[in-house]
């Protein structure tokens, strides 16, 4: 048998030999190279030590079992089926470093470093020395074990990555809901929304309600605003195309101010709530913001709840606003379209003006005679004699609730 032959058969044996010895003081090596090398298992802090060192023994030893597999007796090379058993480690070092928070790119730095240590192991204890082939074949095999673990550590990072986030926007998406539905007046189920959201559950709050909007574009929109004052924010998407943000507003915080700010900005339709002071009250902000944005045209900005307590309030009891609407535009609403718009459109002037018919003939624009006469009319069909007093509040409110559509 030549030299060559000979070792070629040293092979298999130095590999059987690794496995059974070396085992342990690869991992040692690798475990201190880790923590010397690859700074994030020690800064992060995710990674328990004993974690790492059990983590290390059963990668190095699965990565040494492929290669004593590698090496049939035919001098063939086993199949990647043969090795799917093996791949568990690298499988279960995925799921649990993504379930810690580690970063992918540190923990497949870990697997090259190991790839290292193992080939450096190998060619330090090989006795005798193995022929140049017989090299060039065990750091072929020993880098395809490698490359194909980290493929299966990506593989299963991946997917427990993605079922965390999963989870954590299901459980965000409850929490939501949750204070939506003033549950947040439990004192355990505001301090877990508050450390979730990272809002404090005491403070100021203003909640908005933007229409036709993801998360990342309200909160872009609504940065000029917010970050020169710090405010602290929180941001869901919900079914719809709406998406509500809070603000937690410093103490100190002319929310007026910041009010009119966010009415001033252009591309983002929605209502901004009252003030409120805990998450316990998120609730009732909610309805306000939803009030304040009822009925919204596109491009009508950012209407604030304090600014539209009329239709608020005519929102909040539909029922009387639409027997408002029956009591006092009742007789119009039942002529001929072209006649009724035309005297609803005198009235929505007269009322806006405050019972001027000069400035309401301007506004339409028509004589002022024109004016009296249609309010003659109206007041013949109502029952009350209009043009010789203020606006009656009924009627303003009636025409209020028209215009949101309530009747």
């Amino acid at each position: 048998m030549s030299t060559q032959a000979r070792n070629r058969g040293l092979l298999p044996l130095l590999l059987v030999r690794a496995r059974a010895h070396r085992v342990e003081p690869i991992t040692t090596r690798l475990v201190a190279s880790i923590s010397h090398e690859n700074a994030a298992y020690d800064t992060s802090g995710v990674v328990p030590d004993q974690d790492l060192w059990r983590s290390c023994h059963d990668n190095v030893e699965r990565v040494l079992d492929m290669l004593v597999l590698a090496v049939l007796p035919d001098g063939s090379l086993a199949s990647v089926e043969d090795m799917e058993p093996l791949f568990d480690a690298a499988r279960a070092t995925g799921r649990r470093r993504a379930e810690q928070g580690l970063p992918l790119d540190d923990v497949l730095r870990s697997y090259r470093i190991g790839g290292r240590l193992i080939w450096e192991d190998l060619v330090a204890y090989a006795d005798p020395q193995l022929d140049p082939e017989s090299f060039r074949d065990l750091g072929v095999w020993l880098w395809a074990s490698v490359d194909k673990s980290s493929a299966e550590v990506a593989r299963h990072y991946r997917a427990t990555e993605q079922r965390l986030l999963r989870a954590d926007a299901q459980r965000m998406a409850a929490l939501w809901e949750g204070l939506l539905g003033g549950r947040a007046r439990e004192q355990a189920f505001a301090q877990e929304a508050s450390r979730a959201m990272d809002l404090p559950a005491e403070s100021p709050l203003l909640l908005l309600l933007a229409r036709e909007s993801t998360p990342d574009e309200a909160a872009l929109a609504v940065d000029p605003v917010v970050r020169p004052l710090g405010l602290t924010t929180a941001w869901q998407a919900r079914a719809g195309g709406d998406v509500i943000g809070l603000l937690a507003l410093p103490e100190g915080t002319d929310h007026r101010s910041l009010v009119a700010a966010l009415g001033r900005l252009t591309g983002l339709d929605g209502g901004v709530s009252g003030l409120c002071h805990r998450l316990a009250d998120v609730d009732r902000a909610f309805e306000q913001a939803r009030m304040a944005a009822e009925g919204l045209e596109e491009g009508a900005g950012v209407l604030s709840y304090d600014e539209r307590l009329v239709p608020a309030l005519l929102l909040s009891s539909p029922q009387i606003a639409r027997q408002l609407v029956d009591h006092w535009l009742g007789p119009l609403l039942a002529l001929p379209p072209t006649e009724g718009v035309e005297l609803l459109d005198t009235l929505d002037a007269w009322v806006a003006t405050g019972g001027s018919t000069s400035r309401a003939a301007a506004a339409l624009p028509c004589h002022r005679n024109t004016v009296l006469n249609r309010l003659t009319r109206v007041s013949a069909l109502l029952g009350h004699r209009l043009a010789d007093e203020p606006p009656p509040m009924g009627l303003a409110l009636a025409l209020h609730a028209r215009t949101i559509g309530l009747g």
